[in-house]
């Protein structure tokens, strides 16, 4: 049920972001990613005061990915 519902909601987004559902996917992965990448050099970066940097850093990085990456953003 929860796949479902999971690919319902996949194919509204991707309706309204006039692309295909396999590349909001991918780009919803690498934005993810590139959240990841951000979140992990903020704690090697260990530094108090950097968290608003890293956050922005990985926000721009994924939605510069297209309408999968902006929503990966959006969400995490």
């Amino acid at each position: 049920m929860k796949l479902f519902v999971c690919l319902v909601l996949l194919s509204l987004l991707c309706a309204s972001a006039d692309t295909s559902p396999v590349r909001f996917v991918w780009d919803a992965a690498g934005g993810a990613w590139d959240m990841l990448r951000a979140y992990k050099d903020m704690r090697e970066a260990n530094y108090i005061g950097a968290d608003k940097y890293f956050h922005a850093r990985g926000n721009y990085d994924a939605a510069r990915r297209g309408p999968g990456g902006a929503w990966a953003a959006k969400v995490i």
